[in-house]
């Protein structure tokens, strides 16, 4: 695995000809509107991954804009709803196509209601990872080693996630819900940021 690290902006030719990116972000909290947007990473899941810290006193990123709305390459993330959010936000762009694993284990592992990425990494993959750095200052000036493994790490293994829970899928005959939920899933996040955060908007009351 190596791990490119980037100031600002993913560079010119970076991820090219990738029709499925895997992307992740960490922030200095889950509070939209007060938490900043700090680092995104990025695989094209050939075992490396790209990780940009974000200019945050102008957020200019046109790769990286570019690559979030680009129509041919599906954005795979595990709880898009926040990442989705965060780039409308900070980036002013709404992100799409995507798909996002939690949703589909959801879908699909109905026989658990443990839909983290550690949990469905380890059962589905058997791979361990580490959860540790994720509370950690990612507004640092610079990154540690163990930041950046850390970052690498949520976004690593997504692509094998995805196939094991499109196979899952299939197998219950919930594909089309999964896409319907998908489909949707940029426009459930600019909800949140509107307001409707901890809002049921389908409840009856």
């Amino acid at each position: 695995m190596t791990i490119f690290q980037h100031q600002g902006d993913l560079p010119d030719g970076a991820l090219a000809g990738a029709s499925v990116v895997a992307i992740d972000s960490e922030t200095m909290g889950l509070r939209l509107g007060r938490d900043p947007l700090c680092v995104v990473q990025l695989s094209d899941g050939g075992g490396d991954a790209h990780v940009v810290q974000l200019d945050r006193t102008t957020y200019r990123a046109p790769n990286l804009r570019a690559l979030l709305t680009d129509p041919a390459v599906t954005k795979l993330f595990h709880f898009g709803r926040f990442d989705i959010a965060m780039f409308w936000l900070h980036l002013g762009v709404v992100t799409a196509p995507v798909y996002c694993t939690k949703i589909a284990s959801k879908l699909a592992r109905t026989y658990t209601d443990r839909h983290g990425l550690k949990d469905i990494t380890r059962e589905l993959l058997g791979v361990e990872i580490s959860k540790v750095q994720q509370s950690s200052d990612w507004g640092s000036a610079a990154l540690s080693e163990d930041q950046l493994t850390y970052a690498a790490s949520d976004v690593l293994h997504l692509h094998a996630l995805r196939a094991r829970l499109d196979e899952m899928l299939a197998r219950e005959g919930r594909g089309a819900y999964a896409q319907a939920c998908f489909d949707f899933l940029p426009h459930r996040a600019l909800l949140d940021v509107a307001g409707w955060e901890d809002t049921d908007i389908f409840a009856h009351a």
